[in-house]
């Protein structure tokens, strides 16, 4: 006899003598080994187990396009089509090529590097970063079959509902809040394979809020369903919810415009990611005689009257 089976047999017997008698169930020895500090009795085991059950986070509805279609709003946008560029029926109007120029720059990265979730910033406000961000989203689908995402992520000042002329609500606010699952904060409007998460309802803690991890497993349910997804982020030096929203990202495109942005400001905003993160710099609000390409800037342009645009 084994002196493992030997130690339970003689503590089986010390507890049916100390009970009147009646012996206790058997204990197998895989669960327990008399005079291991480790071991824990079944009972104990029984009554964390729903705890850590409980821990684990609910997938609910399987998250696949026909569901999205099926269950995401849709809505009658009514986009301002002086900055939303695609929108307008003119294929080749102000700005467009610039944008085509751009959408074709990330392609070739995605060749050597993985790149589908992309961070749109700036340094400052009111540098052209949704500008940015809401064409790049639509360029995207212009191409057959593909899909894209547009989250504004700027939890502090959101203006893309705005520029696509709708509502604000209910959005990303309401579900890192726990308040809308992902089906309800997702839009879908006129321009086909083109979906929108608003930035929801104005709230004080913007920078806990993205970093509470509901943000990471949004990102991770809906990454499957689109080609691209583009995110809105609030400047990178005022605040601090850039460098956070860009963890869950692939890449950062930075915004700077044209004969406003300081270069020490514009170098510290760089400093806020790291090397593998930013893919690019857009110059924004290029003046329409001077425009011209270079090696290292993509020219994004505003209004046609030269000034370039305004808005975040």
């Amino acid at each position: 006899m084994s002196r493992i089976h030997e130690a339970l047999k003689r503590a089986e017997q010390e507890r049916s003598a100390g009970q009147g008698g009646q012996p206790d169930l058997p204990v197998s020895a895989s669960t327990a080994v008399a005079g291991d500090p480790m071991a824990a009795p079944p009972s104990a085991v029984i009554e964390h187990a729903p705890v850590m059950q409980a821990a684990m986070p609910a997938m609910g509805t399987p998250f696949t396009f026909d569901t999205l279609l099926a269950r995401c709003s849709q809505m009658n946008w009514t986009p301002d089509l002086k900055t939303m560029l695609f929108f307008n029926s003119e294929e080749q109007g102000f700005g467009t090529e610039e944008f085509r120029t751009l959408r074709s720059r990330l392609y070739q990265m995605r060749e050597r590097q993985p790149l589908k979730k992309i961070l749109v910033t700036s340094s400052l406000p009111k540098e052209g970063k949704s500008f940015v961000a809401a064409n790049l989203a639509q360029v995207m689908v212009r191409q057959h079959g593909r899909r894209a995402l547009l989250i504004d992520g700027d939890l502090r000042g959101a203006r893309l509902h705005s520029a696509l002329g709708t509502s604000a609500t209910p959005g990303l606010a309401e579900y890192l809040m726990g308040e809308a699952d992902e089906f309800s904060i997702i839009q879908r409007g006129p321009m086909e394979n083109l979906f929108f998460i608003p930035s929801g309802r104005a709230i004080s803690n913007p920078a806990e809020l993205v970093a509470n991890g509901r943000l990471k497993f949004l990102m991770n349910r809906v990454e499957s369903l689109f080609d691209w997804i583009v995110l809105d982020s609030p400047p990178a030096v005022p605040v601090s919810d850039a460098s956070l929203l860009a963890n869950y990202c692939d890449g950062v495109l930075m915004v700077v415009r044209s004969n406003a942005t300081p270069f020490d400001i514009a170098r510290k905003a760089r400093q806020e990611f790291r090397d593998t993160h930013l893919v690019g710099v857009v110059l924004n609000g290029i003046d329409s005689d001077s425009a011209s390409y270079t090696r290292y800037y993509y020219g994004a342009y505003g209004k046609p009257d030269g000034r370039g645009e305004p808005q975040r």
